[in-house]
């Protein structure tokens, strides 16, 4: 009799070691067990949260598959550092942390979380938002516009003969150059073609123009009054003396800049959850649910 009930027990303990390694889902070519996700789903109540869960467990492991193909999985000098992190910030040495009986889920927590990231980051790297697309999504958001930016085209010239080599002499001989060209194109010359002809700035190719530039320096107030078709004096720049013509101005909030990285981001998050779906739609994915 007590042989009897001693293999009842044994019954009962290998009944409960199946239950908990049986089979809950297929993706693709992967089963997911019970075990490998009890920690997850053990408080949770209904099978529609269980559902929920293993939903999410599914989505982790075809990012994590994407990773790997794309080869932005977590190196692991990348999982050590941010363990390092957590162990600081925790006040424990890394030793300490490493003791920790469930340390393997944090190590493994990490290197998903990581590998994730990276991927995001990869699958959204060619994102573009048009810089009008941000002046008119910000613009709604922002009505009060209390910052100034000019357009401007700019002849830059650093250099005219090499031979010179005392800066003096150079900075008289580039100002000199730069006043004939300014007297042409008061007379009527196209900016335009001076430009193209002498700039040694890469604007040259379109002419001089720059991109929208804000009113915040002496020069940018100085530039923001000229008139139309008039010549800026002699000015100095990061790239040598120039001369310039103000081609436009915009009134704009000066919160466009944090609703322009609020916008970037809000548009790669959408554009990665779609793909994260559309993984999920082209997947073999079976859950069985009767099993929760």
């Amino acid at each position: 009799m007590t042989r009897v009930i001693a293999l009842f027990f044994l019954f009962l303990n290998i009944s409960a070691v199946n239950a908990n390694n049986s089979l809950i889902a297929i993706v693709n070519n992967k089963a997911i067990s019970y075990k490998s996700i009890e920690n997850k789903i053990i408080d949770s109540k209904s099978s529609e949260e269980k559902i929920l869960i293993i939903k999410e467990h599914i989505d982790i492991l075809l990012q994590l598959e994407k990773a790997k193909e794309f080869q932005v999985s977590a190196l692991q000098k990348d999982v050590d550092l941010t363990l390092q992190d957590i162990a600081n910030n925790n006040h424990i040495t890394i030793d300490q942390l490493r003791s920790y009986p469930d340390f393997f889920l944090i190590e493994k927590e990490v290197y998903e979380k990581i590998s994730i990231l990276n991927l995001q980051r990869f699958i959204t790297k060619d994102l573009v938002i048009s810089p009008e697309e941000i002046f008119i999504q910000c613009s709604k958001k922002n009505s009060e516009k209390d910052l100034k930016q000019i357009k401007i085209a700019q002849i830059i010239i650093s250099e005219l003969d090499n031979k010179i080599t005392n800066d003096k002499e150079k900075e008289v001989e580039i100002k000199s150059f730069l006043n004939k060209i300014s007297n042409h194109i008061s007379k009527g010359a196209s900016f335009e073609t001076f430009a193209k002809l002498h700039s040694q700035h890469p604007s040259y190719l379109n002419g001089g123009v720059t991109d929208w530039l804000t009113v915040n320096t002496q020069t940018m107030k100085i530039l923001a009054e000229l008139k139309e078709n008039k010549v800026s004096k002699i000015y100095l720049t990061d790239f040598g003396y120039a001369i310039a013509i103000k081609i436009d101005e915009r009134f704009i909030s000066s919160k466009l800049g944090k609703c322009e990285e609020e916008l970037i981001y809000v548009n790669a998050e959408e554009f990665y959850f779609n793909w994260v779906s559309s993984l999920r739609e082209n997947a073999f994915i079976k859950i069985y649910e009767e099993k929760l």
